[in-house]
């Protein structure tokens, strides 16, 4: 009987290490004996890492929420309690994308868990994305009308529009934030009653 020998599954088995070795550097994409150390310790430590980056994005998440959770007076596990509380099963990625994205809404979040817990409801403030940008902005306009303005004949005029410019946005937005203020406080209120009903009503069906 003829002896049979195992290059074919050898030269498979080779190939499928050296394919996974691919772009090693030296013997390491070379050399079966070489590569196949390299490629365990790569899969052992790819396992590692799959598991290690849920731990770094939920430590995201919880950075951002609480940042954000300061700007409207709470902490972040007094957040999550007051929410827990109103039953919001809200996850902390969704959470924490409505802080960048969609920070009004994140604000009525937090008049939510602000009812449960008992606390005041207070203003809603502003996004800081929006803020920075804002200002930005003002700067930039400002850079521009320095940039245009003519020799020293029209100095003066130059220096009292901005002013008087400056002066009349402030007060637009100053008009502009107390008007968003008292919306804010009705929403919360009308959410706030709405979710006391709700709990009500719960009540009287368990009984």
């Amino acid at each position: 009987m003829a002896r049979i020998k195992g290059g074919m599954n050898a030269k498979r088995k080779h190939k499928k290490i050296l394919k996974l070795a691919k772009g090693y550097r030296g013997a390491r994409s070379k050399q079966y004996r070489v590569a196949k150390q390299s490629v365990m310790r790569a899969l052992a430590e790819s396992y590692i890492g799959r598991k290690q980056r849920k731990r770094d994005f939920r430590k995201l998440w919880i950075a951002r929420l609480n940042a954000a959770a300061r700007l409207n007076g709470l902490s972040y596990s007094k957040l999550m309690y007051g929410l827990k509380l109103a039953g919001v099963e809200l996850n902390r990625k969704v959470l924490s994308e409505m802080a960048i994205n969609q920070f009004d809404a994140f604000c009525d979040v937090c008049d939510v868990a602000k009812g449960k817990l008992g606390m005041e409801i207070t203003a809603h403030p502003e996004a800081p994305c929006k803020a920075e940008a804002g200002e930005k902005k003002e700067e930039k306009a400002v850079k521009k009308t320095a940039k245009k303005a003519p020799a020293r004949k029209t100095e003066k005029k130059t220096e009292e529009k901005p002013a008087e410019d400056a002066e009349e946005k402030a007060e637009e937005t100053g008009e502009a934030a107390e008007e968003k203020a008292e919306e804010a406080v009705e929403a919360a209120e009308e959410k706030a009653e709405e979710a006391v009903e709700a709990v009500e009503e719960k009540a009287e069906d368990a009984e």
